[in-house]
């Protein structure tokens, strides 16, 4: 199922920030999609994605990779890979924007980053992507330009004592027809569809990538969106922000290499 992107919605609201010490522990992310091969690759349903990024209004997709409860991730059980790709956490990251209006400043962006983030992108025989391929980030050690901001979202907004974990684990795609064209200049866009586990939710939510392989080597991003009641985020209600926007932008960037080079 396709949905138009809903509309974005502002809350007035201050928002404050206070910084603290964080420890890694990964975050869950878990992407689910419409068509879920058994064994292998995922067959991509047509050459051109009709899916737009965002939340999709259809029930989480079962997949047999999802963690067991608690704050560690567990192994994810996967059919035997063709080739395995790790996730390179120094070259990588994750990140959300947020429109914000500042009482001294005016209209700016909030943007929260993170390099711990660690996964695996699983291929099958005919290079394509294969069901339980997963990324996990910790949401506690995302940091903006206010630690006072930061602080606030750990202890209220994300709650991430209770939620710290986030697992994006893969179970489809859309308009990849065929293996990454082994060629760093030559860029595929395509979409992935799955279950997104955030702040103790889970929505089924398209993303749009972006991908380059140059041999080993797999480069690119993708990105998703969605609104804060989607997660039951309540938008932040302290410090300077006049208004926010309630729709978040998440993004992350890949950096992955053949496993065991």
């Amino acid at each position: 199922m396709t949905t138009e992107p809903k509309p974005m919605t502002r809350t007035t609201t201050p928002f404050a920030r206070a910084a603290r010490s964080l420890r890694l522990v990964p975050l869950a992310v878990v992407v689910a999609v419409t068509a879920l091969a058994p064994a292998g690759g995922i067959a991509a349903q047509d050459a051109t994605p009709e899916v737009t990024p965002g939340v999709i209004e259809a029930p989480a997709a079962e997949t047999p990779c999802l963690p067991a409860e608690g704050d560690e991730p567990t192994p994810t059980p996967a059919p035997a890979a063709a080739r395995t790709y790790e996730i390179a956490s120094e070259e990588s990251a994750v990140r959300y924007r947020v429109q914000e209006e500042l009482a001294s400043v005016g209209a700016t962006e909030a943007v929260g980053t993170t390099t711990a983030f660690i996964g695996q992108i699983l291929f099958d025989e005919g290079g394509l992507p294969m069901a339980c391929s997963r990324f996990d980030v910790d949401m506690r050690t995302l940091t903006s330009d206010s630690a006072r901001r930061d602080n606030y979202l750990y202890g209220n907004t994300l709650q991430t004592e209770e939620f710290p974990l986030a697992t994006f684990i893969l179970t489809g795609v859309e308009g990849l027809d065929g293996e990454l064209p082994d060629d760093a200049e030559v860029q595929t866009t395509f979409i992935m569809l799955g279950n997104l586990t955030l702040h103790g939710v889970t929505n089924r939510v398209a993303w749009e990538a972006t991908v380059t392989r140059d041999g080993d080597d797999i480069r690119g991003s993708a990105y998703t969106t969605f609104e804060m009641p989607d997660f039951a985020i309540v938008p932040p209600t302290v410090g300077p922000v006049v208004s926010l926007d309630e729709t978040i932008r998440l993004e992350v960037d890949i950096v992955a290499r053949v496993a065991g080079d």
